[in-house]
């Protein structure tokens, strides 16, 4: 039939179609689109005892239409995301009962019991125990899984070539990685910030050590990335009595380096912990960075005896560990530059009642976490450069 756009009217025959649903006559659907990128469908039985969610690529950004052409071959590269994970976190993602190439389209597991991270956080409550701990080791298990260190070198060069994704790294490369550090129609932020926002466009330092960073995220392939992974990637919750954690949305993966995954969601975490602060709520915000590095470093030694190429010493993981640190640092910084006076804002600052005081001091530790990320050997010292911020 080709590459057609699903309605809500449509989901039911689809699911039909593609033999996830026999009896069409007992199912409820409902759209629940979000994200800038796609349309998400919800299905249901009347009894609530059975959900499926239906995920499309569209091939425009779904916020602008047709005026924002983007390819939806996008839905391949987290199609193979989901595949590679499955194998070394399947405990850590949604469960996927297909993938249809032709209409760019995954059927997946409904996750409507649980919630978003960033709704969660935004609404004034804990993080929790265990969640930044098991995002680290979902970067860990994913990243180590499809280096040099987890998979043969002809693996790896296939893969990488697979995971080619030119339109989506463009998108990072520019409005992450250096359209908030020059005049661009991008750009925007609150009137508050003006001086601050002139500061950094006219910071020569900055701007080198942001194309550093750039050159890093452009050439670097350690290993295949979620992203685009942040507190709005992430769902969390409980079922039978456990807390649940599932990561998603991995549509801008691609083969790059570690630290870019790491330093989103910590940039995410530092957000909210400056949103906590201003409305008085800080609870265990402080923590995650450490929390989740620590998941991240425990997780990648425990599995480097399982290397494939034992040439790499155990002095060198060391060293390893100490670049992907300090790029996720750096990778960090920027991403907080960005959603502050880049292209895409974070509610948790946006909804503040006055949001420029945390502006601002989230903006300045960007910057710090950035020119300073080979400074900084561990999470006591990022958080002692965030303290005088406050």
């Amino acid at each position: 039939m080709g590459y057609r756009i699903l309605e809500t009217d449509d989901i039911p025959g689809y699911l039909r179609e593609r033999g996830h649903w026999d009896d069409v006559s007992d199912i409820r659907v409902r759209e629940v689109s979000d994200g800038n990128m796609n349309r998400v469908f919800l299905a249901s039985n009347s009894a609530g005892t059975r959900g499926l969610a239906v995920k499309q690529a569209l091939p425009w950004v779904r916020v602008a239409g047709p005026s924002w052409p983007m390819s939806p071959e996008r839905a391949d590269a987290e199609a193979r995301a989901y595949e590679q994970v499955a194998r070394v976190a399947p405990d850590k993602i949604p469960a996927i009962h297909g993938y249809d190439g032709e209409n760019y389209a995954l059927v997946m597991e409904d996750m409507s019991d649980l919630e978003v991270l960033r709704t969660v956080l935004n609404e004034g409550a804990a993080y929790g125990p265990d969640t930044s701990r098991r995002i680290g080791e979902f970067v860990a298990q994913l990243s180590f899984a499809t280096s040099d260190f987890g998979m043969p070198s002809a693996d790896r060069k296939a893969l990488i070539a697979a995971c080619v994704s030119p339109e989506l790294c463009k998108i990072t490369e520019d409005v992450v990685l250096s359209e908030p550090y020059i005049e661009h129609e991008h750009n925007h932020w609150h009137p508050g910030l003006d001086g601050l926002a002139a500061e950094f466009r006219a910071d020569a330092r900055l701007r080198t050590e942001v194309a550093d960073l750039r050159h890093v995220f452009m050439t670097s392939t350690q290993a295949l990335l979620h992203g685009d992974l942040h507190t709005g990637s992430v769902m969390v919750g409980e079922r039978g009595g456990a807390p649940v954690v599932r990561v998603f949305d991995p549509e801008f993966s691609f083969v790059g380096p570690i630290g870019f995954d790491l330093g989103l969601y910590w940039a995410n975490v530092l957000v909210s912990q400056e949103r906590a602060r201003a409305l008085g709520t800080l609870s265990d915000h402080g923590e995650q960075l450490r929390l989740s590095w620590e998941g991240f470093a425990a997780e990648f030694r425990r599995l480097w005896p399982t290397r494939v190429d034992t040439f790499f010493d155990d002095a060198y993981l060391d060293r390893f560990l100490d670049r992907v640190w300090a790029e996720s640092l750096g990778f960090a910084g920027t991403e907080i530059v960005r959603r502050i006076i880049g292209f895409a804002h974070l509610t948790d600052l946006t909804t503040l009642p006055d949001p420029v005081p945390a502006s601002r001091r989230a903006l300045l530790l960007g910057r710090e976490l950035i020119v300073r990320r080979t400074e900084l050997p561990g999470p006591d010292d990022v958080r002692a450069v965030a303290a005088p911020l406050s």
